[in-house]
């Protein structure tokens, strides 16, 4: 549930025990994609935290 997802990155709830604590938020969802498992959207996400998938998310969600 994204929307949730979202809710835990925004809320002071963990605290410092977040690991977006230190990421200045609030968070917003800017772009998603659906998998049919949780195996294939963890990949995915894997994906987007390397160079490679900065560099897509560059060229194709942030596009001046």
């Amino acid at each position: 549930d994204l929307e949730k997802r979202i809710e835990r990155h925004n809320s002071d709830e963990a605290g410092s025990m977040r690991y977006t604590y230190k990421q200045k938020g609030p968070w917003r969802l800017i772009y998603s994609e659906e998998y049919s498992t949780r195996s294939e959207a963890m990949k995915r996400e894997k994906f987007f935290k390397c160079g490679q998938g900065r560099q897509w998310i560059k060229a194709n969600i942030l596009k001046p």
